[in-house]
């Protein structure tokens, strides 16, 4: 981020409409650094590449009235309730090599570190105090813009974060992951000196930006922008869940980048649909990908030259080219 840094708030606790104002912020204001910070209420969050019914626990989320929603950047799914707080940094992407995650996590960590925390970046995406989890990120692309957005676990209700999310029992079994899955912690336990959330919020808001804090409002144009993405995008069945069509091929494995499921419909030796689901820290939405793949030969060496032509780690994060083949060509027993 740079020197001076534009705030926002979007004045709603409504995941749909906060992803929507987050979205739109990426996408049309191209200058200049932001810092949002907003908070949903009780919620579940899916990476953008997750296959949403396996991860959720239907009758829980039902029962609780807890939303599902869908989110465009990689990673996990999460449950967010008016404990946590979350932060979105948008600026220039700048190099490739500018785009690590601690280029945003380290004024983070800083700030935690400000409270008197013992906090540090961990593993692919987590901040951890005292070996607590207390904050995922995730990071999205467009055009020469980034955002990278995370939790921050403040105060939230453990009960409802077990609850509401369907716990993958290979995720225990698998040694890479055990080590991601660390346990989740709440910054407060941690205070030396306690703190309500609202003083959490405005102490983040300064140790974020630094002194070129300028608070900063959408239009009324802007605004509508806004609504009409939530209602034509993020409030929608087909974007939350409905990205599962039948396949005839599922294979699942879990690699150090993260867990990659590929499902395929093959005919006559032909790809005619594929999706690749998983928590992989994608920056770029698989879709230009899966339609290259889309007529490709289902073998080994011809789906290879497709994947070659594409910037993977903008795609799958941590996994490589290699991983990606062998989910899908490795049948192991």
């Amino acid at each position: 981020m740079g020197k001076h840094v534009t705030y926002l708030e979007t004045g709603s606790q409504d995941p749909c409409y906060n992803l929507a104002f987050e979205e739109y912020v990426l996408t049309n204001r191209l200058d200049g650094d932001y810092l949002l910070l907003w908070q949903n209420d009780n919620t579940i969050v899916i990476g953008q590449n997750q296959n949403a019914e396996a991860e959720i626990n239907r009758a829980f989320v039902e029962e609780h009235g807890i939303h599902v929603v869908r989110r465009t950047t990689g990673g996990g799914a999460v449950y967010h309730d008016l404990g946590n707080l979350n932060y979105s940094f948008i600026t220039d992407a700048g190099d490739a090599e500018r785009l690590t995650m601690e280029r945003f996590t380290v004024p983070v960590v800083n700030a935690l570190r400000g409270l008197g925390l013992q906090a540090e970046a961990s593993g692919r995406n987590d901040i951890l105090v005292e070996g607590k989890k207390v904050s995922g990120t995730a990071q999205r692309l467009f055009r020469n813009r980034i955002l990278h957005h995370g939790t921050l676990l403040f105060d939230a209700n453990p009960s409802m974060v077990a609850g509401a999310l369907q716990v993958d029992p290979e995720k225990f079994r698998s040694k890479s992951a055990k080590s991601v899955r660390s346990r989740i912690g709440n910054i407060r336990e941690f205070l030396g000196t306690d703190m309500e959330l609202p003083a959490f919020w405005e102490y983040l808001k300064t140790a974020l930006a630094g002194d070129g804090l300028t608070a900063g409002t959408l239009s009324a144009g802007e605004l509508e922008h806004v609504s009409d993405l939530k209602r034509s995008k993020y409030d929608t069945w087909a974007w939350n869940f409905g990205r599962s069509p039948k396949y005839d091929m599922v294979n699942k494995r879990y690699w150090d980048g993260g867990c990659l499921e590929v499902h395929a419909a093959v005919e006559k030796g032909l790809l005619t649909d594929i999706a690749f689901y998983g928590d992989f820290l994608s920056r770029c939405p698989l879709d230009g990908l899966t339609a290259a793949l889309r007529g490709c030969a289902f073998r080994r060496e011809d789906v290879a030259t497709v994947l070659e032509r594409y910037p993977l780690q903008d795609y799958f994060g941590g996994i490589t080219e290699n991983e990606v083949l062998e989910t899908m060509f490795h049948v192991h027993e």
